[in-house]
């Protein structure tokens, strides 16, 4: 994290790191992005709420499964040319969204450009790790920054684009992209093949027969539960226009960004990433009952989904960091497997929440959500033993181990 500290040079890079960095940022915008568009998605097309929730499952399932074998593919193939397939998919199924008339169309749609995200997030910190100059630190700040800046301006974007239509952020995101695309091809070298290291098909699904893994793969399958009823939930609920959403979220992605770059790297300077877990879970499920008692409020709804954010943040990076720490597993097969079940968490939950609010209650998927995490605050609980080394003083984080956790923790 940002801890390594990162050198003066940081901002003098080659221009490749810079292209790459560029494109992790409208990648990283995709989580966001569709969010204050959902309700004018749902009113355009006539879907229901539920149908428009799984713009987010389709992308987030088809990421969660393609991670799992990611790493095989750009073992074999190289990092740019991983790097240009994800480029390209993105592209074309955000444009072919953006002239979608019919909601399941855009869902199959999405479910490419989850596709195009999983190749493209799996490599993209590691290009930049081998292509900056400063050092792995000032390679991992610089991923941080594009991370956090995506994130939290995903929602602004969406806003601004879908204010003049719901298909904008979409032609926006392609457009983006495909410049990104150009970029990329005329400033990155091809990587050397005799340096490749193949990695089994496998690999991935058999990792999580190591108990750790298992055990911290679903503590974030159940956080990742109420991350996103928090997420992709709330637009139906707040019923703000484009831009009450958009600036709602973009706090909550402020929030997530700032907590994950500096205040975990803080807390687990100083005590136990295990005992940050079992702090931040039943935090995180408070926040969200305390969504449920005050959904009818709006201005609290706002403030408690940005602390919401805030939580999350140092979640999504301790979590991480347990994986890294706790395995003999290579990174970049632990990372697939921790991610492939996370994304699966965030995929489930849109849909299901929708339709608990439609055979409950508004507030039952924040009770659902809340519910969900202390789940996960008791997997981290009862595995205390095989999490022990996790908190292990001589099991410290490399950088390049932790570049890894950066790139497939927070992206989800």
């Amino acid at each position: 994290m940002s801890g390594h500290g990162a050198s003066g040079s940081i901002l003098r890079q080659p221009k490749a790191v810079w292209a790459v960095a560029f494109a992790s940022v409208i990648s990283f915008m995709g989580i966001g992005l569709v969010d204050p568009i959902l309700p004018a998605i749902a009113e355009s097309l006539e879907a229901t709420p539920t149908e428009a929730e799984m713009l987010f499952t389709a992308y987030l399932a088809v990421t969660g499964l393609a991670m799992f074998v990611t790493s095989f593919v750009s073992s074999r193939i190289g990092a740019k040319k991983t790097l240009l397939i994800g480029l390209a998919l993105i592209i074309v199924f955000a444009a072919a969204a953006g002239l979608s008339n019919d909601v399941d169309a855009i869902i199959g749609f999405r479910a490419g450009w989850g596709l195009g995200n999983a190749f493209f997030i799996s490599t993209a910190l590691a290009t930049i790790v081998g292509a900056a100059s400063g050092g792995t630190g000032a390679a991992i700040v610089l991923y941080e920054a594009a991370l956090g800046l995506g994130i939290a301006i995903g929602p602004l974007v969406g806003a601004a684009l879908g204010d003049v239509s719901w298909r904008g952020p979409f032609f926006g995101t392609a457009a983006l992209m495909a410049i990104a695309f150009i970029a990329l091809t005329v400033l990155l070298k091809p990587d050397d093949p005799a340096a490749r290291v193949p990695v089994r098909f496998t690999a991935s699904f058999r990792a999580l027969g190591d108990r750790t893994l298992l055990a911290l793969a679903l503590a974030a399958l159940f956080s990742n539960i109420g991350f996103f009823v928090l997420l992709a939930y709330s637009p139906f609920v707040l019923l703000f226009d484009v831009w009450g959403l958009g600036l709602t979220f973009f706090g909550w992605g402020v929030g997530l960004a700032v907590t994950s770059v500096f205040v975990a790297p803080w807390l687990t300077a100083r005590v136990r990433r295990t005992t940050v877990l079992k702090v931040a879970l039943p935090v995180l499920a408070l926040d969200l009952a305390a969504c449920a008692v005050f959904v009818h409020e709006a201005v609290v709804l706002v403030v408690l989904i940005v602390i919401g954010g805030l939580v999350l943040g140092v979640l999504n990076t301790v979590l991480t960091e347990a994986v890294m720490g706790a395995t003999d597993l290579p990174r970049t097969v632990a990372s697939g497997a921790y991610s492939g079940v996370r994304f699966l968490g965030g995929a489930i939950a849109p849909p299901a929440a929708t339709e608990l609010a439609k055979l409950l209650s508004p507030a039952a998927p924040y009770w659902a959500g809340a519910a969900s995490v202390l789940v996960a605050a008791m997997i981290v609980l009862v595995s205390s033993r095989a999490l022990a080394r996790a908190d292990a003083d001589d099991a410290p984080l490399a950088e390049e181990a932790e570049a890894e956790a950066i790139l497939v923790g927070d992206a989800g």
